[in-house]
């Protein structure tokens, strides 16, 4: 088990690095806004639970091949902006089709588990969390008390549950503000067009930021 002395300064870590806006909030905040809450809070959920498996990675020495290889870290960096900007052009080329899929559950319902694994694709292809872990995960292991890939694995849950519970939040956020558009299918229209626009955007940024190694 980590001890509390390590716990709560990752901890408060943490949350002052998940509250401020980033990647992960912009994708989620594009999702609502073109399709809505349900889409964004399952988007949240893959996510997130792509997250942890770069966690996991961590704990079992990937993370240490990533952050010392620009290749690897590069092809996945590029993966994962070309996923975000193929996910944005499609919400832009969709977005005259909104005001029938936020009438339609049963669309939605459909689409619930196929939200779910973009989400995740999204998460475990961001090398920056990988990176981010690969450094500072081990800063807080005890390793006088060993099992230190158990104690990574109990950390990076603490870190992706307040990112689950800020994302969420924001994503809520973003779904209200999408229902008074709602009221007149050229707003949704406009909308929907941001939320593509915004994934486009973050997709493009990904890919020119990052190490320069």
């Amino acid at each position: 088990m980590v001890p509390v002395d390590r716990l709560l300064p990752f901890a408060a870590m943490s949350f002052l690095l998940i509250v401020v806006p980033g990647p992960s909030v912009l994708f989620v905040v594009g999702r609502a806004l073109a399709q809505g809450r349900r889409a964004a809070l399952t988007t949240v959920v893959g996510n997130t639970a792509g997250a942890y498996v770069l966690i996991v990675a961590v704990a079992l020495g990937v993370g240490s091949v990533v952050e010392r290889s620009v290749l690897v870290f590069t092809a996945l960096k590029l993966a994962g902006a070309a996923y975000l900007v193929y996910l944005g052009v499609k919400a832009w080329r969709e977005r005259g089709a909104l005001r029938a899929a936020f009438t339609g559950d049963g669309a939605a319902a459909q689409g619930g588990l196929r939200t779910f694994w973009e989400g995740f694709a999204v998460g475990v292809t961001n090398p920056k969390t990988i990176v981010f872990f690969a450094a500072v995960l081990p800063q807080f292991v005890d390793r006088g008390r060993g099992h230190a890939a158990a104690q990574m694995l109990v950390l990076g849950l603490v870190f992706n549950l307040i990112a689950l519970a800020s994302d969420t939040v924001w994503g809520l956020a973003a779904a209200t503000a999408r229902n008074w558009f709602a009221q007149s299918p050229r707003r949704l229209s406009l909308v929907g067009g941001a939320g593509g626009l915004t994934m486009i955007g973050l997709g493009v940024t990904v890919a020119v930021t990052g190490r320069k190694d």
